[in-house]
């Protein structure tokens, strides 16, 4: 909205000519998010304290200390995060940029499913929420949407490819079948953050990391200049998706402050759906859906990790992990939980960088 309202006073230079650079634009709406979260995050928590008199329900299958610690804490804990990254992108955006509205697209459904299954939860005091059919179903429904509007905003010779990294001329013609591929691409992303949202600011930063990842990618992408340097394909336009990560790292540090252990506030189905949601979003709009594998390898092992356990077990009874996702299994063999998330962090930056190679590796 500022872009519109401020450049045209922008001629001759001077400040206002600023807002021309997505750069800018990008560290106002990191700015603005992080104000956001410091500013509503107590008053939305005492709301959510108000309205959830019991908290969020605890498995009774889990770790023993979660019945101890984690009883009584709010969830819904997403919206905070939401409501500032969607008042900081529309404030720092540009509202002519489709692929800024189709990520919010996907991020904000995400989160009403999410919202849905956290309310089901609280209300009924148990932990099963909406049906997983239903929820997949909405999902994919969503991410039908999202992947038809990503293959109209791309340019033609690239919509409907599946490009490679490292490779820089390797480019896959699914036509049409891209848009199964990109749906999985999303609510698989949104699913595997869900899975890994289970110990206080594990999934947070994660997501931070690979939205700043992806951000710089989408910034690099969107530039013939840098995307020429680079050898990556060219999509015009992704630039602007830069601003949303930033908002999401912002959004994201404010709800840590409350989120750090021992938590104030759990994410629950409402952020931990959305944000995922909007990782596989940008990746899909930016072509790069192989690094987001990369990228959020974490999510990916903790995803795998349920797969593998639940097919284990009904082959042959037995279970592979002490508990799925994996990081219960960590906590199951004596780890302590501060100890598990900073290296599950530590893994996360790792992967990331890793990620960021590629775009040079060519």
């Amino acid at each position: 909205m500022l872009h519109f309202l401020l450049t045209p006073l922008s001629e001759g230079g001077g400040f206002f000519n600023l807002f021309n650079y997505i750069t800018f634009r990008a560290g106002g709406a990191f700015f603005t998010a992080l104000i956001f979260g410091f500013v509503f995050g107590r008053p939305i928590i005492d709301m959510l304290r108000r309205h959830q008199k019991k908290g969020q329900p605890i498995r009774d299958d889990g770790p023993e200390s979660h019945l101890l610690t984690k009883s009584g804490t709010p969830t819904m804990g997403g919206v905070l995060v939401l409501g500032a990254v969607i008042v900081s992108t529309l404030l720092w955006g540009r509202w002519d940029n489709g692929y800024v509205w189709m990520v919010l697209f996907v991020t904000v459904c995400f989160g009403m499913i999410g919202f849905a299954d956290d309310f089901l939860k609280v209300a009924k005091y148990n932990t099963r929420g909406i049906s997983g059919r239903l929820r997949l179903g909405a999902g994919f429904v969503v991410a039908f949407a999202a992947a038809i509007w990503a293959m109209q905003l791309q340019p033609p010779a690239l919509s409907g490819q599946l490009a490679f990294p490292v490779f820089k001329d390797l480019l896959l013609d699914l036509s049409w079948g891209f848009v199964p591929f990109a749906m999985l691409v999303i609510v698989g992303a949104a699913n595997a953050v869900n899975l890994t949202d289970g110990l206080d600011g594990l999934a947070i930063m994660p997501v931070m990391i690979a939205a700043g990842t992806l951000g710089a990618i989408a910034y690099a992408v969107g530039r013939v200049d840098f995307s020429t340097y680079l050898d990556v394909h060219y999509v015009p336009g992704t630039g602007e998706i830069a601003i949303f990560s930033a908002a999401l790292i912002g959004g994201g540090l404010g709800f840590l402050w409350y989120n750090a252990p021992p938590a104030a506030v759990f994410m629950g189905d409402t952020g931990s759906l959305a944000l995922g949601g909007a990782l596989g979003a940008i990746a899909v709009a930016t072509k790069h859906e192989i690094v987001l594998a990369i990228v959020g390898g974490l999510f990916v092992v903790e995803a795998l990790s349920v797969i593998i356990q639940v097919l284990w077990y009904k082959r042959t009874g037995r279970r592979v992990f002490l508990m799925a996702p994996i990081h219960h299994h960590f906590e199951k063999r004596g780890w302590a939980e501060p100890q598990i998330v900073i290296r599950f962090w530590i893994i996360s930056l790792i992967l990331a960088l890793i990620g960021l190679a590629t775009l040079k590796v060519r």
